[in-house]
C-alpha cells in the first residue's frame, strides 16, 4: 500500500520546511509513503527547499494556475507515481501532520473513498467570529447541497483513495474543497469526516483577501457545481419563482378583467406574461441541462476507465492480482473485494 502526500505551493519557501518536518514517515497499513509538491509558479526559494529536503516529485507551473488546476495536477502526478491513497495538505502547517494517520484509517478499512478532516473551528483562536459563523454556514449549504453529512466543507486536509481520485474533476478555478464534496455526494461516492488538530497560523491565508470575496467566490462555486449535477432542480426551483411570480399576478389581472376594470391593468398583464415566458425558458433550459447531464456523467466513465488505462495499476491491485493468480493455480475459491 503507497500513500503519497501532496502540498500545493505557492511562495512557501519560509513554512514549506516546518509543514515537511511534521509529516509522518511511517503508518501501519502503509508499506511505501512518499512527498510530492506542486510548485504553483513560486517566485522564491520554494523548490530549493522542497529538493533539500528530500520531496520525492515536484510538479511546477511556469505561472501562478490556483489552487484548484495544483490539487488536479497533483492528483494526476501521484496516480501516474501508482499511489493507492492520496493525502492532500497545507504548506503553511495548518494541520497537524500527525493526523494523517487518521484521515487514511477509514480507507484503510474500506469505509470511505474520500476523507476529510474537521477542524476545531470554534476552538481556532486566529478564526474572527464571522470568519467561524461563516465557516459554518458554508459548510451547512454544502451539506445540502450534496446531501452529505460534512461537517467542514472547507477544510483542505483531505485523503482520497485511487478509485475515488480518479472520479474527481474540478471545473473551477477558485478552490477544489467546495466542489469536490458536491461531486462525491451527488456521485453517491463513500465519503466520510474525522476529527484533527490545527496548529499556530504562521501566515494569513492567501486563497481569499477580503471576507466578501471569500462569501462571493463560495457561493459562485456552490452554485456552480450544483448547476452541474442537479441542472433540473436548479432550473426547475428558477421555473417556480418565476411561474408562480406570474401567475399571482396574471390572477389579479383577470379579477379586474371580470369586473370591468382591466383596462387600467394592462401593465400587470405584461408583467404576467414576461415572468411566465421566462418561468416556461428556464423550464426548457433545465430539461436540456438534465440531457447534458445525463451526457456528462458518460463522459466520466470515459474518463475514468481511460485514466485507468494510463495511470496503470496501483500496488494494492497489482498484490491482488498476485493473490488471484495463485488461487486460481492452487485451484481455490478466491473472492477479492475491491471497495471504492
Amino acid at each position: 500500500m503507497k500513500l503519497i502526500i501532496q502540498i500545493p505551493c505557492y511562495n512557501e519557501a519560509e513554512t514549506l520546511e516546518i509543514a515537511l518536518n511534521a509529516l509522518p514517515k511511517k503508518i501501519d497499513g502503509i508499506d511505501v509513503i512518499e512527498y510530492l509538491i506542486i510548485n504553483d509558479g513560486s517566485q522564491d526559494k520554494t523548490v530549493e527547499v522542497a529538493r533539500n529536503w528530500g520531496v520525492n516529485y515536484i510538479v511546477s507551473f511556469r505561472r501562478n494556475k490556483g489552487l484548484a488546476r495544483g490539487f488536479m495536477a497533483g492528483l494526476d502526478a501521484c496516480l501516474k507515481n501508482g499511489a493507492d491513497i492520496i493525502v492532500n495538505t497545507d504548506a503553511d502547517n495548518q494541520y497537524c501532520g500527525a493526523d494523517i494517520e487518521k484521515l487514511v484509517q477509514p480507507i484503510l478499512r474500506g469505509e470511505a473513498g474520500m476523507v476529510v478532516g474537521e477542524r476545531p473551528i470554534d476552538q481556532t483562536e486566529h478564526f474572527s467570529p464571522l470568519k467561524k459563523k461563516l465557516q459554518h454556514l458554508g459548510s451547512w449549504v454544502v451539506r445540502k447541497a450534496s446531501k452529505t453529512e460534512i461537517p467542514d466543507a472547507p477544510s483542505g486536509f483531505r485523503a482520497y483513495s485511487r478509485n475515488t481520485a480518479m472520479r474527481l474533476n474540478v471545473i473551477n478555478e477558485y478552490t477544489y474543497t467546495l466542489e469536490t464534496i458536491v461531486q462525491a455526494g451527488r456521485n453517491k461516492m463513500a465519503i466520510t469526516s474525522v476529527p484533527i488538530r490545527t496548529n499556530p497560523e504562521l501566515r494569513e491565508s492567501r486563497l481569499f483577501h477580503s471576507m466578501f470575496g471569500y462569501v462571493k467566490k463560495s457561493v459562485i462555486t456552490i452554485g456552480r457545481a450544483y448547476m452541474m449535477y442537479r441542472p433540473l432542480a436548479f432550473f426547475s426551483a428558477i421555473a417556480a419563482i418565476f411561474g408562480i411570480a406570474g401567475g399571482a399576478i396574471g390572477i389579479r389581472f383577470l379579477f379586474y378583467f371580470f369586473h370591468d376594470q382591466g383596462g387600467g391593468h394592462v401593465q400587470s398583464l405584461i408583467l404576467a406574461s414576461m415572468l411566465i415566458i421566462i418561468a416556461v425558458l428556464a423550464g426548457v433550459i433545465g430539461l436540456l441541462a438534465d440531457v447534458i447531464s445525463a451526457n456528462r456523467k458518460l463522459i466520466e466513465e470515459v474518463q475514468y476507465e481511460v485514466r485507468k488505462l494510463n495511470y496503470g495499476k496501483s500496488h494494492e491491485e497489482m498484490k491482488m492480482d498476485k493473490k488471484k493468480e495463485e488461487c486460481d493455480e492452487d485451484r481455490t475459491a478466491c473472492r477479492i473485494d475491491i471497495v471504492d
